[in-house]
């Protein structure tokens, strides 16, 4: 196997581990993270947080793999604060030309939320989930940290979560490789060995985004196509429809690669060659720090602009009070307005915010 778990500082004054509960989602990540925290010596309880009515399968999943363990299991159910966190912001979203995501939405407002609030009531203090991602401690503060695996990474996913919840945070699947994940599953003999791997947009099991939207009655955003030189291509479908490099689904015969350059305010789609989908810069909006401090214009990080995005260097430019310009050191495919731009200093994640402007 890829590493040793490694619970972290706030792990390290016990000799016999304490109680935590751990957020089961069903599938062969959190499972797994059971057997760890065991092996660790925890007392381990079970949660599984019903988000929507397209989870109602996965708890099945979840109370099986609970009793394999034998651990305690209880279920939250938080749909009305996962529809109002979480699925309207994400529909509105899309109907305005931005390309959100929903676990960016959900992590701080919602799953970690509802999980330490039930840790709390059960009197549990520690708290973890099958996320691969770390925890790091620094002179007292607390950051999300890049996972072993550069694949499976899930570190971006998790950098607006807050200090309360950091400080109680285990994710011991972060020190893996999903194959050990897999092969520990196996070994184990446990039900969810061979789930399938999650879903981002985990409420709408068939992907499709704009039919779910859609069949919500929203008004999405109409507009025209607008070619590299200018020419009108005629109506799209709506701006829920596309995101900023795309290419497929475009129906544009124009005899070389074309892809979506940027959604207009007025819902107009402006379409550019390839190679003309970079940009140099980016403003994000709510921004947020891991350690409370605030940025500085000429500090230097990696960012990724996307979860599956290498680092790159940039650099601040400018900083207001809830925004922030980032300026890259070369141009970067496609910054799409609604998904994050996560700051890091080597492994260690120390802030970011949402996308809401893209500089040439």
């Amino acid at each position: 196997m890829s590493g040793e778990v490694s619970l972290g500082s706030s792990f390290s004054t016990f000799e016999k581990q304490d109680k935590i509960l751990v957020g089961l989602s069903g599938g062969v990540d959190s499972s797994v993270c059971i057997q760890i925290l065991k092996e660790q010596g925890f007392d381990v309880y079970a949660v599984f947080i019903r988000f929507s009515p397209a989870h109602d399968a996965s708890l099945q999943a979840a109370k099986a793999v609970a009793k394999q363990f034998g651990v305690p299991f209880s279920v939250e159910d938080c749909s009305d604060l996962f529809e109002s966190e979480v699925i309207e912001p994400f529909c509105n979203a899309y109907c305005h030309g931005e390309t959100p995501s929903p676990c960016v939405l959900c992590n701080p407002n919602v799953k970690f939320k509802v999980l330490a609030a039930a840790a709390d009531r059960m009197g549990i203090h520690f708290i973890a989930t099958g996320h691969y991602a770390r925890v790091c401690e620094e002179n007292g503060v607390f950051y999300i940290a890049r996972a072993a695996s550069t694949e499976r990474d899930q570190s971006y996913m998790l950098y607006r979560l807050p200090q309360d919840i950091l400080q109680r945070l285990c994710l011991p699947v972060g020190e893996f490789e999903k194959t050990d994940i897999r092969e520990m599953a196996r070994t184990l003999g446990l039900v969810s060995a061979d789930s399938p791997d999650s879903q981002e947009i985990c409420f709408i099991p068939d992907g499709n985004y704009a039919a779910f939207i859609s069949e919500r009655g929203l008004s999405d955003k109409a507009g025209r196509f607008i070619g590299p030189h200018g020419e009108d291509f005629g109506p799209h479908k709506g701006v829920s429809h596309y995101t900023i490099g795309q290419r497929k689904g475009l129906n544009i015969a124009y005899g070389q690669p074309i892809f979506v350059r940027r959604i207009l305010d007025n819902g107009d789609i402006q379409l550019a060659l390839a190679g003309d989908e970079f940009y140099s810069g980016i403003c994000i909006r709510q921004v947020v720090r891991s350690d409370e401090k605030t940025f500085a214009p000429g500090e230097e990080y990696l960012v990724k602009i996307r979860s599956r995005a290498t680092p790159s260097p940039c650099v601040v430019e400018a900083v207001g009070d809830d925004d922030m310009v980032l300026r890259f050191a070369s141009p970067l495919r496609a910054p799409a307005p609604g998904q994050s731009a996560v700051l890091y200093l080597d492994e260690k994640v120390i802030g970011g915010g949402i996308i809401c402007e893209i500089f040439e």
